[in-house]
């Protein structure tokens, strides 16, 4: 019987099934972390590629089907970046990229996900290595916002885009607040467990301060005129409640913010199957039923003892 000779990229999924399903890959290696985003991807007809932002080049996947028009655009978590708040690890690349699978749920004829600056991908100059302090102290510092905000600039301007709706997970609407206050194309802003306020996430966590990041909370002011609705989990102990208790104290009076406690919702579990009805929900300057006056986040005692990110799970490919 005549052998049949596999294409280079059916030969690569079949190792990578082979090594996994013997145990003999974990999800620590880059190219299985790689893998499971273009598994979550795919189906969702969002294509991979890299933006120059340097000095990075970020990785996205996007789904462009109309030119000209407003584009929903999902900001990455903070991903694979410690095992406690004192034992970093070298590679932020998420092992379960609750953003991308987020994305991957949303039906506009539009959608962005933009990974972090050294997840996926490292610097242009490939002959340098990402600093560490990318995904520590500086891990929402002003040259990362830099960097995610010349990727709007990239995308704007390749696909003629009037708008984006900024959707950020994590520590992705840390960012996605930050570049709210910093572009006028931004027409609303979502975030998903977002850290809203790091300082009180690091309070909460018991963890360092990032001394070289900018916060959300400390412009609040600004924030106070985007239409902007937050989602927190009632069982996430890795940004719990006080950390948008906090931010939502911050603001001035106003119309524009609305949030919701998903009970159920831990850090990563929780999110990704309600996230189409939840992402239904109007966001704008006229419907926000969210008394700021009377915010009820914390009627639960907040827990003193250290509370680290329960370990991230693949996605089932």
């Amino acid at each position: 019987m005549k052998s049949r000779k596999l294409s280079p990229a059916t030969l690569k999924l079949s190792i990578l099934a082979t090594l996994a399903l013997g145990g003999c890959l974990t999800t620590t290696l880059p190219a299985y972390r790689a893998e499971v985003a273009q598994r979550i991807a795919a189906p969702a007809w969002m294509l991979k590629r890299q933006v120059p932002a340097a000095p990075f080049a970020l990785t996205v996947f996007e789904r462009i089907h109309k030119r000209g028009g407003v584009a929903n655009v999902y900001i990455a978590g903070d991903g694979d970046v410690w095992t406690s708040p004192r034992e970093w690890k070298d590679n932020p690349t998420p092992q379960n990229p609750v953003g991308l699978h987020l994305a991957s749920k949303d039906d506009a004829q539009n959608v962005i996900y933009i990974a972090r600056p050294c997840q996926y991908s490292g610097m242009m100059d490939r002959a340098e290595d990402c600093p560490p302090a990318l995904w520590h102290e500086a891990r929402y510092g002003q040259q990362v916002i830099n960097s995610v905000n010349a990727a709007l600039d990239e995308m704007a301007l390749r696909y003629d885009l009037r708008g984006f709706n900024l959707i950020g997970y994590a520590g992705g609407g840390t960012v996605a607040s930050l570049l709210a206050t910093r572009r006028t194309d931004i027409l609303s802003l979502r975030t998903v467990a977002g850290v809203m306020d790091h300082k009180a996430q690091s309070a909460a966590l018991q963890a360092p301060v990032l001394t070289q990041s900018l916060n959300p909370v400390d412009e609040a002011d600004k924030l106070s005129h985007v239409p902007q609705y937050h989602f927190i989990g009632g069982q996430d102990k890795y940004v719990p409640p006080a950390v948008l208790h906090s931010y939502l104290q911050a603001l001035p009076p106003t119309r524009c913010v609305q949030y919701d406690m998903i009970q159920e919702a831990g850090y990563e579990d929780g999110w990704v199957d309600k996230w189409p009805e939840l992402l239904k929900r109007p966001v704008n300057c006229k419907n926000s039923e969210n008394n700021l006056d009377d915010i009820d986040l914390l009627s639960e005692p907040v827990k003193k003892e250290p509370l680290y990110p329960i370990p991230e799970k693949p996605a089932k490919p």
